[in-house]
């Protein structure tokens, strides 16, 4: 494609990214450069002009830079002539009014994965599980590095690289989250839409940080921040946008249902929800890192792959639920160390209503077990997994 846009949260390494991993000669444009902001207001041409590629970084600073893009584009064709990152979803942006529709391959850089972490460059084993027949599940699960890590640690540290790789202590970790937050009320937020007044903003963010995991009902958390619906609507979809907020749609095979029913609220990253809520980690929290997870190695599939929720009127639910291509998996998440069949009718429930689909479910728990609780249920630690 003539042009590649790399979008997410600020602070995820877009940036690092865009100026170590591209070969050959080109122009990096960053802007966070007052200059080259000025310089994109005032003669956006000469930004894009010129036959070398160029590197245009945080574009959704000024996002009417995409329609000069459009144009050189369809003056001269040439793949991988643009690179452009930002940390909002460009697609969600009211202000964005041309999409590069045709011109542009889209890729979301989500906060680091657990293996990221460890050096391995990958996610969790999803495709494997997918792809296998649950009879091998065992020894796929198996042969995977035994190496333990409490969940707690994993959840507050997160995934953005500097808290989850260069700060050790509790403390450096709070003040590094303490100024994301600040940077994002005061700067970014701004380049995405008004917002009359951050301290309810703030507030609001606080209160879908102890939601964690709970199906989004916009009229109760109003009524908690005293915000009206409407207000409390706008925000959510401004988290969403510059993506460090994730509404998770509920599993149907009726796709248009998905759009009917209540989503799930998770965050992009655990380490900033557990600063803004201020509390301990808790079963949430590693349902957000597992999550957080799949959504990484969806974004990495060429075919499509996504992840739901389920729940029934009844009020079972499954955590999640991956589709990928014609192939379901179920899988639940408990915190607990030693997983109870009591634990996994949920998932039974599931495998029943679509056994066409889905031969077999997960249950992902914090112990060091692997086994099946049912002929098509199995057990498994998360961290063997992730």
């Amino acid at each position: 494609m003539p042009a590649v846009v790399v979008t997410g949260a600020r602070q995820t390494g877009k940036s690092t990214l865009a100026e170590s991993l591209t070969p050959g000669p080109r122009r990096y444009l960053s802007f966070d450069d007052l200059d080259v902001l000025d310089a994109a207001r005032r003669d956006p041409e000469v930004l894009v002009g010129g036959s070398e590629p160029v590197t245009l970084d945080e574009v959704q600073r000024e996002p009417s830079v995409l329609y000069h893009v459009k144009r050189a584009i369809d003056r001269r064709r040439v793949p991988g002539r643009f690179l452009l990152t930002g940390s909002a979803n460009l697609l969600l942006m009211r202000q964005v009014s041309e999409s590069l529709a045709g011109r542009a391959s889209y890729l979301t850089l989500s906060p680091m994965t657990r293996r990221e972490q460890q050096g391995r460059g990958a996610c969790g084993i999803w495709g494997e599980l997918v792809d296998a027949d649950p009879e091998q599940w065992p020894e796929v699960v198996a042969a995977q590095p035994d190496d333990v890590l409490d969940w707690r640690d994993a959840a507050q540290r997160g995934g953005f690289p500097v808290p989850a790789l260069q700060l050790d202590t509790p403390a450096d970790r709070a003040i590094w989250f303490d100024g994301y937050v600040r940077t994002y009320l005061e700067r970014d937020l701004r380049d995405i839409s008004a917002v009359a007044s951050l301290s309810d903003f703030r507030r609001l963010m606080q209160a879908a940080s102890l939601r964690i995991g709970a199906l989004v009902n916009q009229t109760d958390l109003g009524r908690d921040v005293a915000l009206a619906q409407s207000t409390v609507h706008r925000y959510l979809n401004l988290l969403e946008a510059s993506m460090v907020l994730v509404r998770l749609p509920a599993y149907a095979v009726n796709r248009t249902k998905r759009l009917i029913k209540a989503p799930k609220l998770y965050w992009a990253d655990t380490g900033l929800a557990l600063h803004l809520a201020g509390t301990d980690p808790t079963g949430a929290h590693l349902e957000n890192l597992v999550l957080a997870d799949m959504l990484a190695w969806c974004a990495t599939r060429t075919d499509h792959a996504a992840v739901c929720h389920w729940r029934t009127a009844a009020g079972q639910e499954v955590d999640f639920i991956i589709e990928a291509g014609d192939r379901v998996l179920p899988v639940e998440v408990k915190a607990s160390a030693r997983p109870r069949l009591s634990q996994i009718a949920p998932l039974r429930s599931f495998l029943a209503d679509y056994a066409e689909r889905s031969r077999a479910g997960l249950l992902l728990h914090s112990g060091t077990a692997v086994e099946w609780l049912a002929p098509n249920v199995l057990a498994a630690p998360w961290w063997r997994v992730l």
